[in-house]
């Protein structure tokens, strides 16, 4: 029998009035939100009504997608549906060590803010952006970006790779692929995420993590690392070495997927906001069962075609 994997989603997906629904017909919804409310007021008011510009703030959209991530892969274990695995994207992680019982809820919680606090502030030091790039040939998308001074961070799944740095560069890039008439899009996100540019962020979250205060244990359920593609490991330092490096590299997500189906997966549902990652699925593992779940009505429908899966 094939396995569950759970894909939290990553920054770039928010929109408001995400999770509202499902805090207001999950008591474990609930209870996690009203939680992280004490901790950091004005979340609720951020996720429900706030606005896209409020939002696409990395440390703003940080601790606002990471539980509505967490609603939707609770609501999903309220009615029954427990991963066999979880995997989450860049952001989407800290919500599946969270899920994964790696750290508390609330541990992640704080952690979160920490690190949208300080990929902030990492940003604000340089203008930059992120760039999606379809249909080319890695190997010569790789030679571009090294010439023009750029980094290929985010590897999707076949056909999609997302380019990040400076805003000047990214530009240059973009002339460069449309007079290769290639396809790029660019993404709602405030700064050159998972590069150089962010090595200070990363250092300081791991001194954060090594500096005592979060609840971290190793996981009977596995969840897979962004950097490496494979199962996080057991030993603490470790995994404060990965949660912390994933900041400044890239995000191996294809390989990721390819691991799980390797390792049984074949049905992934999606928790959170967006579609992104199940089409990503869909390229990367034809024929697996594909869920989203953002809401009380995609909640249904995933429990509806699972409970005759």
């Amino acid at each position: 029998m094939g396995k569950t994997a759970f894909l939290l989603a990553g920054q770039g997906s928010q929109h408001p009035g995400m999770g509202r629904e499902l805090y207001e017909s999950s008591k474990a919804v609930r209870e996690v939100f009203d939680e992280a409310e004490k901790i950091r007021p004005g979340t609720l008011r951020q996720m429900f009504e706030g606005s896209d510009e409020e939002l696409k703030r990395t440390s703003n959209t940080q601790p606002c997608l990471f539980l509505a991530d967490l609603a939707a892969a609770l609501s999903l274990r309220e009615n029954g549906v427990a991963p066999d695995m979880i995997a989450g994207f860049s952001l989407g992680e800290v919500a599946g060590l969270a899920l994964s019982g790696i750290m508390d809820e609330m541990s992640a919680f704080r952690l979160v803010i920490k690190r949208g606090l300080l990929m902030d502030e990492a940003a604000r030091r340089i203008d930059g952006g992120m760039l999606a790039v379809l249909r080319m040939d890695a190997g010569e998308l790789e030679e571009m970006c090294e010439e023009i001074g750029v980094y290929p961070v985010n590897y999707n799944c076949p056909g999609q790779i997302v380019v990040s740095g400076a805003a000047d560069k990214i530009s240059e890039l973009q002339i460069a692929l449309s007079l290769k008439k290639v396809r790029c899009i660019s993404l709602a996100v405030s700064g050159p995420f998972h590069t150089p540019y962010m090595k200070s962020a990363s250092n300081s979250l791991r001194d954060e993590l090594k500096g005592g205060g979060y609840f971290i244990k190793s996981s009977d359920t596995d969840i897979y690392s962004n950097k490496a593609a494979s199962v996080y490991p057991k030993e603490k330092g470790e995994i404060i070495d990965l949660i912390s490096g994933q900041i400044s590299n890239s995000v191996r997500w294809e390989d990721t997927l390819r691991n799980m189906a390797g390792a049984g997966a074949d049905t992934f549902i999606e928790c959170g906001p967006g579609n992104v990652l199940s089409g990503f699925v869909k390229r990367t593992c034809p024929g697996a069962k594909i869920f989203n779940v953002s809401d009380t009505e995609t909640l249904g429908t995933a429990l509806e075609a699972l409970k005759y899966a």
